[in-house]
């Protein structure tokens, strides 16, 4: 069952790629069109696909800083839970330890 730390970290990852595509597919269809345009018009295409980069670029930076810390309080409230239940993480740990050994020595 998904946490909602996980379902927030999937849902702004899709924003992600959803904005990404979205910049990448107007910067290709500005430099389509300012492939076929010549003087002013052309000038001005290029700009705006280069905006467009520059707009993908930004996003994809703060998502990447989101992400980068979304993963630091992860680790940082594990290292919490670690500290407060020891033993229920050596336990945990230890099932786990069991459970992947079981399923690899069938094969």
């Amino acid at each position: 069952m998904a946490t909602r730390k996980q379902i927030a970290t999937q849902s702004a990852g899709d924003a992600l790629i959803e904005d990404l595509k979205s910049s990448l597919d107007q910067a290709e269809r500005l430099l389509r069109e300012a492939a076929d345009a010549t003087g002013e018009k052309a000038a001005d295409l290029r700009a705006r696909a280069l905006q467009a980069l520059d707009q993908g670029r930004e996003v994809l930076s703060e998502t990447q800083a989101s992400l980068l810390e979304q993963g630091r309080k992860v680790a940082h409230d594990t290292d919490e839970y670690v500290q407060a239940n020891p033993w229920k993480a050596v336990g945990i740990a230890g099932v786990a330890g069991l459970l992947l050994g079981a399923l690899l020595s069938r094969r």
